[in-house]
C-alpha cells in the first residue's frame, strides 16, 4: 500500500513535512483559531473507504468560523472537494481522521480575530479507536467547571476553549480513571472533556440541551436520530449530577470515541456494571452505518473510492 503522508496547507497539498507555520503565528501565540474532527471508516469487502458526514463537519467548521468572527470565504462544499482530493492523493485504505483548522495565521501580535489573516490546513492520521469502546470507562466528575457561552462560544469548535477539556481531562488521568464529566455553571451534567454524554433510565435516552454548555456533537446528533429510528424516546434536557449514579446505562458519543459505555462514575457502578442493552444496540449499528453497512443511513457517508 502507497499511503503518502500529505496535508492541505496554504492552499495546495504537499508532503505534511513541509506543512509548516511560524513560532509568530498569531493562532499559535492566542489559540485563535477553530477547528474539526471528522472520522473515514474503511471497508475491506467494500474496497471502499467512508467519510462520516463530511459535509455536516465542515457546515459546523464554518459556522464556527463565523461565531468567532474569523475571516474565511471557503464554502463547506469546496471544503469536501479538496478533502477528497487529499485523501485520494494519499490513498488511504484503512480507518483515518481528518483535522481541518481554521487559523489566524498572520505574524502579529495582539489577541483579536477581526481583521487577521487566515488560512486552513488540514492533516489526516491512520487512527481506530481513540478511546475502548468495548470495556466500559470509568469516569469522574471534574472539579473543573465547563466553560459557559458567554465566556467562550460553545457552539464554536474554538481551539482555545480546548485548555478547558485538557484540564479536566489530566486531572481524571492523574487520578485513576479513564474521562473526566464536566459539570456546567449551574451545576448540571454538561458533557465528557471531548464528548457528549448520554444516560438511560427506565427505557428511556437523556442528554444534555444546548442550555448546558454543550459542543452540539454531530455524532450525538447521529445518535439522536438512530435512536429515534429504532422507536426510543430521546429527551433533552437538564441533568441533575445525581442523575448519573442512578442511570442504567451511561455512554459517551463523539468522533473521537464514536460511542463507548461508561461503567463507572465517581467510584460508583453504572448500572449491572456492563454494556447495556440500548448503548449496545446504538453502538452495533452506528458501526454498521459508519461502515457503508446500512443502507437507509447512505447519504451520511462519502465514498471515497
Amino acid at each position: 500500500m502507497n499511503t503518502k503522508d500529505l496535508s492541505y496547507f496554504e492552499g495546495k497539498i504537499v508532503p505534511s513535512s513541509e506543512a509548516n507555520i511560524s513560532i509568530q503565528t498569531h493562532a499559535f501565540q492566542y489559540g485563535t483559531s477553530v477547528f474539526g474532527g471528522i472520522r473515514g471508516y474503511y471497508n475491506e469487502s467494500k474496497g471502499n473507504l467512508y467519510i462520516f458526514r463530511l459535509r455536516d463537519h465542515y457546515q459546523r467548521l464554518v459556522n464556527s468560523a463565523k461565531i468567532m468572527q474569523l475571516n474565511f470565504d471557503k464554502t463547506p462544499d469546496e471544503l469536501v472537494a479538496i478533502t477528497i482530493d487529499l485523501i485520494k492523493q494519499s490513498n488511504y485504505k484503512q480507518n483515518i481522521y481528518l483535522r481541518p483548522i481554521i487559523y489566524t495565521s498572520a505574524l502579529q501580535l495582539s489577541p483579536r480575530f477581526h481583521d487577521v489573516k487566515t488560512q486552513i490546513a488540514i492533516y489526516v492520521l491512520k487512527l481506530d479507536d481513540y478511546l475502548d469502546t468495548q470495556n466500559g470507562l470509568t469516569t469522574m466528575v471534574s472539579t473543573w467547571q465547563r466553560f459557559s457561552d458567554n465566556q467562550i462560544p460553545t457552539l464554536a469548535k474554538a481551539s482555545g476553549g480546548y485548555v478547558n477539556s485538557a484540564l479536566a481531562k489530566s486531572e481524571a488521568v492523574q487520578n485513576g480513571y479513564d474521562e473526566a464529566i464536566f459539570l456546567d455553571g449551574r451545576g448540571f451534567v454538561s458533557e465528557g472533556s471531548a464528548e457528549n454524554i448520554f444516560l438511560v433510565r427506565n427505557g428511556e435516552i437523556i442528554t444534555p440541551s444546548i442550555g448546558s454548555s454543550i459542543l452540539e456533537g454531530i455524532t450525538r446528533r447521529s445518535l439522536i436520530k438512530i435512536a429515534s429510528d429504532l422507536n426510543y424516546k430521546v429527551i433533552e434536557r437538564d441533568v441533575a449530577r445525581s442523575e448519573l449514579y442512578i442511570a442504567d446505562e451511561i455512554f459517551f458519543s463523539g468522533t473521537g470515541v464514536q460511542v463507548a459505555w461508561v461503567k463507572e462514575v465517581d467510584r460508583r457502578r453504572v448500572g449491572e456494571g456492563s454494556m447495556g442493552s440500548i448503548s449496545k444496540e446504538l453502538q452495533t449499528l452506528f458501526f454498521k452505518i459508519v461502515r457503508g453497512e446500512e443502507s437507509n443511513y447512505s447519504s451520511w457517508l462519502t465514498p471515497i473510492y
